[in-house]
């Protein structure tokens, strides 16, 4: 009877029931026994904690008066299946469950054989809360397929350590225990952590199956270099710190926040051509960088993002809608062509002249000496959309890259060009910004009559770019302008 009430119950009260039970110790049919007892009891005011069938007290089963005991805990914000391989890395796991825990995940751990040489089941325990699983046929987790449901009844799939041998189980496909049976009927994300000798790391057979795993979308986390456990071992291969792993899940299993999502960003990144004639052009030396790290992260965050780029060889990021051009004109084109925007970000650098008259073919060397080229300034994208008069984005921001007297010039361009901010950096041969990946900013912003400015330090430009995405979307939220 217990059987059929199982089967005729809705699937998410059923899932809870298989949590609870799991938790336990006990098989769902068990489970539903006790909920029942327990409820008849308190109804006729008994006291709880009868013996089970072979003489067991249920783990849970306290007097009448503690109600909480009966009480499904609430789930958590993730539920995590490790898997823990057998290395010595193993009593770093033990750690690893803790810094899941922190961050909120309801953590669920399964032992290879190998790793009950290195902690016991009855740790794992004692720090998940929960059952620890050991055995392909337990009878009490097998009644209902608990590989199956250890391997779908979570958010996200974790092996630390993940051994040579387990990762060559898994590209091969193998399932002859438990841990290799969930990894072959899961359909959730997973993240490796390895674990191994730097030998057998860097071992031919390893990298295959490291390729065949990413190819299979497994996500991994280090090796990282250091010392190993064997004495005088030293080499990539050892496994990722717990706080590594666990920030890495974090980012797996918790959707990262989303501030712009609904706004539409405008980004131009890159430089301009400028023909003088069909082979030879005026630029400015930008390698897109900064301009396609705004894009990515403004994607990540949640934006509809169109980022408009002259020519450099960087793909498109992902999540962003991008269209190619070549001159200055060109791009005011495709930026007009893109508005409306909630936020444009003018990052490319455009070339500030071109020849007024593009040579049709060649020019070549005379006697007379170079020809004179008679330069025209080209338009001026960042002032032409400040200065809009209807749909203009409600934030614009132009960037400053300079050679000397940062700030001040940058404040004259603030004023100049009719922008909101001007991020403003040191473009000087020494500081390697141009085409390099780091840089530093100011990040002025007009303030009624006064201009604030905020100077940080020295970062990557993926660093740069999420700071700003960040900037912006608060000022976004305070100005209230979210799209419907």
């Amino acid at each position: 009877m217990a059987n059929l009430t199982i089967r005729k119950l809705d699937e998410l009260l059923k899932a809870e029931l298989r949590q609870r039970a799991a938790a336990n110790g006990r098989s769902m049919e068990d489970e539903v026994r006790v909920i029942l007892r327990d409820a008849m009891h308190q109804r006729h005011g008994f006291a709880t904690g009868l013996p089970q069938a072979g003489g067991e007290v249920a783990p849970d089963d306290v007097s009448a008066g503690d109600q909480t005991a009966f009480v499904a805990s609430p789930r958590s914000t993730a539920r995590v299946t490790l898997i823990v391989g057998g290395g010595i890395a193993a009593y770093k796991a033990m750690d690893l469950i803790r810094r899941l825990k922190e961050r909120g995940a309801d953590v669920r751990v399964v032992l290879t054989k190998a790793a009950q040489q290195f902690v016991s089941p009855l740790t794992a325990s004692a720090l998940s809360h929960q059952r620890c699983y050991t055995d392909l046929f337990d009878p009490q987790s097998e009644f209902d397929a608990g590989h199956i449901r250890l391997a779908r009844d979570c958010d996200l799939i974790v092996i630390a350590p993940a051994t040579a041998d387990l990762m060559a189980k898994m590209a091969g496909g193998h399932a002859d225990d438990l841990a290799t049976a969930i990894l072959l009927a899961t359909n959730r994300p997973v993240l490796l952590a390895p674990a191994m000798n730097p030998l057998m790391w860097n071992n031919p057979a390893t990298r295959r199956n490291v390729d065949q795993l990413k190819r299979d979308g497994v996500t991994m986390v280090g090796p990282n270099a250091g010392e190993m456990a064997e004495r005088g071992e030293a080499g990539t291969g050892r496994m990722a710190e717990p706080i590594e792993i666990a920030a890495a899940a974090q980012a797996l299993f918790a959707p990262p926040p989303r501030p712009l999502r609904g706004r539409r960003v405008l980004i131009t990144a890159g430089p301009t051509h400028e023909p003088i004639d069909p082979v030879r052009y005026i630029a400015n030396r930008s390698s897109g960088k900064q301009g396609y790290a705004i894009a990515a992260a403004a994607a990540r965050a949640g934006a509809e993002v169109a980022l408009i780029s002259g020519p450099v060889d960087l793909a498109a990021p992902d999540g962003v809608t991008l269209t190619r051009v070549e001159s200055a004109r060109d791009m005011l084109a495709a930026v007009h062509s893109a508005l409306p925007a909630d936020v444009a970000i003018f990052a490319a650098a455009v070339a500030d002249w071109r020849v007024a008259s593009e040579g049709e073919q060649k020019i070549k060397k005379g006697a007379g000496g170079p020809p004179p080229l008679q330069l025209t300034e080209n338009p001026d994208i960042l002032a032409t959309i400040s200065k809009l008069a209807d749909g203009r984005p409600p934030l614009v921001i132009g960037f400053a890259a300079e050679t000397e007297n940062l700030l001040d010039n940058a404040r004259a361009k603030l004023a100049r060009k009719g922008c909101d901010w001007i991020v403003a950096n040191d473009v000087s041969p020494a500081t390697g910004v141009m085409g390099g990946d780091r840089n530093t900013v100011h990040l002025l912003m007009k303030s009624g009559e006064s201009v604030e400015i905020d100077s940080w330090p020295v970062m990557t430009k993926d660093d740069v770019a999420r700071a700003l995405v960040q900037r912006i979307a608060q000022a976004t939220e305070q100005a209230g302008e979210v799209r419907a």
